[in-house]
């Protein structure tokens, strides 16, 4: 139980200023779960708490009722808008059996014009109340925005494995029929092979990404034209599935290139199935490799509606994303990682006679003059 003039509002009052105070306040009692005040009602008063605790909440959308502060003895409640001639803007409500002291408003003015140290006060208090509230907002909204991005993340992850899993499905039912010859059944257990090594090179690279940092991994010389069509051997299967189909402009430049053919093969992936997945049902996604005395460039084109413009600047940023029913940008983010880590770069474009084209270039290496 807090006597009024040890209120750290007014404990620096002179006795004259505490003896009109100690007139003026009235006491009142709350029951448990009474409330004192609501939103939107007259700002008639402040309240400083006795004894008991008080809960002050507001309404966040139209059926959820926030708690954003708890008052207890010696700590005021009510003065926003005793000072701001609004109405209120939340509720306070007894948690417990509470007493509380209450000044009218025009007392409360009164007494502030009278006293610049209780005006002092009163601004400290307020300052701490919204330091308080701003911090309390800060961590909730933060815990909110990892909650959102740990759902996006794990719709991104599903997304993702959707692929490999469906491949690995359907090879499965090839090998365990009893018609199929000894070399499709091979064949379906070499894919499922792959697929499994593909998932845990997937899940290596969000691993990865989710530390933050840039893997240091070994370069090696690579025939980069005979790695493209290998790879688009191996993605063919997957692309006609969706009723889609994979077309290699060549010849393709035999190049040698530094490369990590592990987190080269994951840009390809991300690249040819988000090509696929803005196409829909069908369609052609062509591939193209081009060089110049100072690197190799490869465009992945397909014949869907094109970048939005809402989302051209903002391709390659974590969880991006635009008019898509599934994935989150994520994988454009490790695309764009795997490229820098290869020394290259990556864009985005329009096509002139629509689709969205993709391009990405890789250095090539420097040759000694000696």
């Amino acid at each position: 139980m807090v006597a009024l003039e040890t209120s750290k509002l007014f404990r620096q009052l002179s006795p004259h200023e505490l003896g009109a105070l100690r007139r003026i306040a009235k006491e009142k009692t709350f029951g448990a779960g009474r409330e004192i005040f609501k939103e939107g009602d007259k700002g008639d008063g402040i309240y400083v708490v006795k004894d008991g605790l008080v809960e002050v909440s507001a309404m966040v959308g139209q059926t959820v009722r926030h708690v954003f502060a708890r008052i207890g003895p010696g700590d005021v409640f009510g003065e926003m808008a005793v000072l701001d001639y609004k109405p209120r803007s939340a509720s306070a409500v007894a948690a417990k059996d509470t007493a509380v002291y209450f000044i009218p408003r025009d007392e409360v003015l009164n007494l502030l014009e009278r006293s610049p140290m209780l005006a002092l006060a009163l601004l400290r208090e307020i300052s701490d109340r919204l330091r308080e509230f701003n911090c309390q907002y800060l961590q909730e909204s933060l815990q909110a925005e990892r909650l959102t991005i740990l759902g996006r993340f794990a719709r991104s992850i599903v997304h993702d494995l959707k692929n490999p899993l469906n491949n690995i499905g359907l090879s499965a039912e090839i090998a365990a029929m009893e018609r199929t010859s000894p070399q499709a059944r091979a064949q379906a257990v070499a894919r499922i092979g792959k697929q499994v090594e593909r998932i845990s090179d997937m899940i290596g690279e969000i691993l990865e990404f989710t530390q933050g940092e840039h893997s240091d991994f070994v370069l090696a010389p690579t025939n980069y034209g005979a790695f493209v069509l290998q790879l688009a051997e191996e993605l063919r299967p997957e692309i006609a599935l969706k009723a889609a189909t994979l077309e290699v402009d060549g010849p393709l430049p035999q190049a040698e290139l530094l490369l990590n053919p592990k987190r080269l093969r994951r840009v390809f992936y991300n690249l040819l199935h988000n090509a696929t997945d803005a196409m829909g049902e069908g369609g052609k996604v062509r591939l193209r490799v081009f060089a110049n005395e100072r690197e190799v460039v490869t465009e992945i084109e397909d014949s869907g509606p094109g970048i939005a413009p809402e989302i051209a600047g903002q391709l390659f940023e974590t969880f991006a994303t635009h008019g898509k029913a599934h994935g989150t940008g994520l994988g454009l983010s490790i695309c764009k990682r795997i490229i820098e880590d290869h020394r290259g770069w990556i864009s985005a474009r329009n096509g002139p006679e629509g689709g969205a084209i993709f391009s990405f270039a890789l250095p090539l290496p420097k040759r000694d003059n000696c």
